[in-house]
């Protein structure tokens, strides 16, 4: 072989031209990283805002910005790609891939990220002021917001099509690339997890950009999709949201519930507690998401038939989401269990994801809902899913797999003192939340009557302490990619061989040479 194929780029071109799925998956997880400060950061402002009653720090219709831009920066920017950057660096080796099918649309596919996401940052400062409608950009409020809207409705088609590539490669690699004799029901449950959020983005995306489409066409070229002023109806809009908004909240916990399927069985010394119940009650969790989408709506006045089909159906995803979590408390049950950082986070996750599971099942009640529709109520809720589920879920990925990555063992004191400060900010932040909204604040707002001030009081120090808590994080792991203990082939204590042999065996084939067929 000739010199120049062997010749491997260096510097900035070897991160711009790459189609190493470990380069890419590790661009992914720094880019997400970085949206994740910047979305903590507006997060902060909406909490010192909060902090007490009146308006002390910024205007109402920069607050209303605020909110927006920091739900798309933590749900497109941080989360997805994040878990995008997992799969990226996990699915191949977990499956005995070589690399993933379609390794320069993977290039491309992490590419169309940081222009959109500088797009949805210029929004805010363009003439008219950024997108003030919440992250669900709700008409008539997105009609008429200013240029900084147009940007947000182009920042969302980029990072759609980036989701739609990026679901057609893992989809591909897994079905396509995988080691002789492993079959479907043999795949680790992480690499099944992420092969139907990938189902599951491919379905919903082009529904969100539909909706932005005519979204766009309202505000410029003269259509009343949306508009009641010219026969349209607000209400489509949100139907056509939520079809997308649903399945999009299993598209953020389900890789997280792959990742802690991985870690508790590790950490447990035992083999994963009913790996087929597993598989089924992630399609079905998948399944149960696109017919659900309009218990966000029961206030919009839907007949009182469609309230009830609605409600009875999401009561129904409590099912299959009630048994996993019955298998991972299974699977700890009389296990040899040792609590390493990731299997702290893999137990607050399942314990805060169950929290917020038991607030959904009182907000999928039609009648109650209708107290607790707009209310702070939600936000509790929604934070605790997404939080508690997918952003503890992230950490325990990247505690669990970091030595892999590396080739270096982090400091299990300083991963210790993350979580345990983590842990008290994110509990501080959200469970008052709960209290401020039954008795009635509403969500979205800049100002509040004086008698929820002590609840937000507490919320505020706890957005403030869990954030400045990933400073210790950041330092954490910027410590471990510079050096430290060398990582063995056994990180964890002998209980590493359980990642491959539970659920799945061992890739055994290196692609070098066609199996023996006897």
């Amino acid at each position: 072989m000739s010199e120049a194929a062997h010749h491997r780029p260096t510097g900035l071109s070897r991160w711009l031209f790459t189609t190493n799925h470990k380069d890419i998956g590790t661009m992914y997880l720094i880019f997400a990283f970085m949206m994740a400060i910047i979305g903590a950061l507006m997060s902060l402002v909406i909490r010192a805002e909060l902090f007490e009653p009146g308006l002390q720090l910024v205007d109402p219709n920069f607050f209303n910005q605020m909110t927006t831009v920091h739900a798309l920066v933590m749900v497109f920017g941080f989360i997805m790609p994040a878990f995008v950057g997992l799969a990226n660096w996990m699915i191949p080796m977990m499956i005995g891939a070589p690399d993933m099918a379609l390794p320069r649309l993977n290039n491309w596919s992490f590419w169309l990220l940081p222009p959109a996401a500088t797009l949805l940052i210029i929004s805010l400062f363009v003439p008219g002021g950024g997108p003030a409608a919440g992250w669900t950009l709700y008409p008539p409020l997105s009609i008429q917001g200013g240029m900084g809207m147009d940007f947000t409705i182009l920042t969302v088609h980029m990072l759609g099509i980036s989701s739609i590539l990026g679901s057609i490669n893992i989809i591909a690699t897994i079905l396509n690339m995988r080691a002789p004799g492993m079959n479907l029901m043999k795949m680790p449950l992480f690499v099944w997890t992420w092969l139907i959020t990938a189902f599951l983005l491919l379905a919903s995306i082009p529904v969100f950009a539909g909706a932005v489409t005519m979204l766009l066409t309202d505000r410029h070229f003269g259509t009343q999709f949306f508009d009641a002023a010219g026969g349209g109806d607000p209400v489509l809009f949100q139907h056509i949201f939520w079809f997308f908004g649903h399945p999009e909240v299993y598209i953020l916990v389900l890789p997280a519930f792959g990742v802690i399927s991985q870690v508790i069985p590790t950490f447990a010394r035992k083999p994963l507690f009913g790996y087929s119940s597993m598989v089924f009650a992630t399609a079905a969790i998948a399944f149960l998401s696109f017919i659900v989408w309009a218990h966000h709506m029961y206030t919009v006045g839907m007949p009182m038939a469609g309230e009830l089909f609605f409600m009875y159906a999401t009561m129904l995803i409590a099912v299959p989401t009630g048994v996993k979590v019955f298998n991972w408390v299974a699977t700890m049950w009389q296990g040899s269990m040792t609590f390493e950082t990731p299997m702290l986070f893999a137990i607050a996750t399942v314990f805060t994801f169950t929290m917020g599971g038991v607030t959904g099942l009182m907000l999928a009640l039609t009648p109650v809902d209708f107290q607790y529709h707009d209310t702070y109520f939600v936000v509790a809720h929604f934070h605790y899913v997404i939080v508690g589920g997918s952003v503890l879920g992230l950490f325990t990925a990247v505690y669990y797999w970091l030595p892999k990555w590396t080739g270096h063992m982090y400091s299990e004191g300083i991963g210790k003192l993350h979580f345990w400060l983590t842990m008290i900010g994110i509990n501080l932040t959200f469970f008052p939340q709960h209290f401020s909204g039954l008795a009635g604040m509403p969500r979205r707002i800049p100002d509040y009557a004086l008698q929820f001030a002590e609840f937000n009081m507490w919320s505020t120090y706890g957005a403030f302490l869990a954030v400045f808590s990933q400073l210790i994080f950041f330092y954490l792991v910027w410590k471990t990619v510079k050096g430290g203990t060398k990582a063995t082939d056994q990180v964890w204590e002998g209980a590493e061989g359980l990642e491959w042999t539970v659920p799945s065996p061992a890739p055994y084939h290196t692609f070098e040479t066609p199996p023996k067929v006897s």
